[in-house]
């Protein structure tokens, strides 16, 4: 990874600052994925606040931003879309609960178990998604109702914005560090657009798009798509649609509705009808639930130790689940979509120089000030000065020492970076790309190991033959252990010795009491010697599945009883 992430020691106003540029740059993050799932930008700003918040202050990772997320909103829309957004609350509550028992269980240590070229993976496709998810900012409402890229002077002004964002953030840390780069470029681009936005005035429109402008287009995007038909996968086909129809839903929307200005939160049952408590209600929303909350965790927990890697600390797993547990437990009671580890905003509050627990209850607690005082001041901000801190992040994020990687490594490992990085992108599916890597690499490793099964042959003065085995003894290895002995045509006592290799699952322990068969079939015995402990322990379990004698004499003498 470039050292675009800058080692630094923790301080106070470096917490502060990087946590009002992450608030800045939350705002719209947080709105896009309340349209993902379908419910109001309020619920999507309520529930950064509250997530952001609470696993700020009790979470496992200081320095990383939790909020709501993409990976949530996805399982979010499908239960909103066929139940109401009643029922959204109560699996909110559910998840977090099943989350707080994770980490109560001492699961979070799961996450050591994701191998480094899962990792990589996971962090380069990562890092592409972001990429594509800033190209969404570069488009606008068409007369067809129908969002399109900017055309003429808004884009060459957006693109223009854009690089000199970037060039900020790249160059200012040169000159000074007083403040964090990423702050000053949004408010330097912010102060040219509002200039560039007002000579043109309000007849002309914004000439460089604002994230009030951003909030305005998805609104009448979504009104005109409510009247198309919709397509197996949900997607509307607003072309079926007649021009004035078009017009009149995208003029239907009241510029008011673009606001990010509301009040406090209240609990979701003063605002909504409160689903009746039964096991009906259970049974609709306990799926959602459990896929809300293994996506939470395993996106969190990835995220902790990418920062951990980056800041050369070490987060805590467990703690990070009850955290993010209470955070969603809390964000259902109150209204919220619930939410996960956002790692866009946690690499920008590492860059900022956000360390501490400071930095998240920061941007928690400005993002609610923006919601309740300083809304028109936050829609004024230019989408140009977003997408290039993001873009920033983009470059900051992706492992680039990958690139020279390809003959220096197992082309298996290759195989898995780019099986996750591609799911990723492909189907914007964190949480799945990861289990997919894990059990590919698993896989790998059976197949890599099960070849590693061999013995030496020899015997000792009583004649007796020994076979010293090298390789671990598990599933993927039986096939191979049971092809080297020779049971017709061995002397009466055979030892088998296992200095060098251990027993690791019942396979294993069956291959052994099979092993053991065919010898008594023919008449001769078998002795097993230099078992490990653990080894030892898995036949004790074993019980009856086991009929062989033991031996710990390293001279091989034969030992007549079984040894516990």
């Amino acid at each position: 990874m470039l050292d675009f992430f800058r080692k630094r020691p923790r301080n106070l106003k470096d917490d502060v600052l990087s946590g009002l540029t992450v608030a800045l740059a939350l705002v719209p993050e947080a709105v896009a994925f309340a349209f993902v799932a379908g419910v109001s930008p309020i619920i999507g700003l309520y529930s950064a606040f509250f997530i952001g918040l609470i696993t700020a202050a009790i979470g496992g990772r200081p320095g990383m931003i939790s909020g709501a997320t993409g990976a949530m909103a996805v399982v979010v829309v499908s239960l909103v879309a066929l139940h109401g957004i009643e029922y959204l609350f109560p699996a909110v509550v559910l998840c977090g609960l099943i989350q707080i028992a994770v980490g109560l269980g001492k699961l979070g240590m799961l996450i050591r178990m994701v191998p480094h070229p899962v990792m990589l993976g996971f962090v380069n496709g990562l890092a592409i998604v972001i990429l594509l998810a800033q190209f969404g900012s570069f488009k606008t409402l068409g007369d067809d109702g129908v969002l399109h890229y900017l055309t003429g002077p808004k884009l060459y002004l957006m693109l223009g914005l854009v690089a000199l964002t970037m060039a900020i953030i790249w160059l200012l840390p040169k000159v000074t560090r007083a403040v964090p780069a990423s702050l000053a470029a949004i408010l330097v681009v912010t102060g040219i657009a509002v200039t560039i936005n007002a000579s043109v005035g309000a007849d002309g429109g914004n000439l460089a798009p604002t994230v009030k402008d951003m909030l305005y287009s998805n609104l009448q995007a979504n009104a005109v798509a409510e009247l198309a038909p919709h397509d197996s996968h949900g997607r509307a086909d607003v072309s079926v649609l007649p021009p004035e129809q078009v017009a009149a839903a995208a003029a239907s929307v009241d510029p008011r509705d673009a606001s990010i200005k509301a009040g406090l939160p209240l609990p979701f049952w003063l605002d909504y009808v409160l689903p009746p408590l039964t096991l009906a209600t259970l049974w609709i929303i306990t799926p959602y639930a459990l896929v809300l909350a293994g996506v939470g965790l395993i996106e969190s927990l990835m995220t902790m130790t990418l920062i951990d890697e980056i800041t050369e600390t070490r987060g805590r797993g467990n703690r990070e689940c009850i955290g993010q547990g209470v955070a969603n437990v809390t964000c259902g009671v109150f209204g919220g979509m619930g939410g996960c580890a956002m790692i866009g905003q946690s690499l920008i509050n590492v860059n900022s120089g956000g360390r501490g627990r400071l930095s998240g209850i920061t941007a928690a607690v400005c993002l609610l000030l923006f919601i309740l005082f300083l809304a028109p001041w936050i829609e004024m901000i230019p989408m140009a000065a977003l997408v290039g801190v993001m873009f920033m992040v983009v470059i900051g994020t992706f492992e680039w020492s990958t690139l020279h990687l390809w003959r220096k490594v197992p082309a298996s490992d290759v195989m898995v970076m780019v099986l996750v990085a591609g799911y990723t992108v492909l189907m914007h599916d964190l949480a799945t790309a990861v289990i997919l890597g894990v059990i590919v690499s698993a896989l790998v490793f059976a197949w890599r190991h099960a070849t590693h099964m061999f013995a030496d042959v020899k015997f000792n003065e009583h004649g007796s033959k020994i076979y010293q085995l090298h390789g671990p003894l598990f599933f993927a290895s039986v096939q191979s252990f049971k092809d080297m002995f020779d049971p017709a045509n061995d002397p009466e006592d055979v030892v088998v010795d296992f200095y060098y290799t251990r027993v690791y699952d019942q396979s294993g322990l069956e291959a052994i009491n099979s092993l053991a068969e065919r010898y008594e079939q023919n008449g001769k015995r078998l002795h097993l010697t230099h078992l490990s402990p653990e080894c030892r322990r898995l036949l004790a379990k074993a019980g009856d599945l086991v009929e062989v004698n033991l031996s710990e004499d390293p001279q091989y003498h034969v030992a007549t009883e079984r040894l516990d």
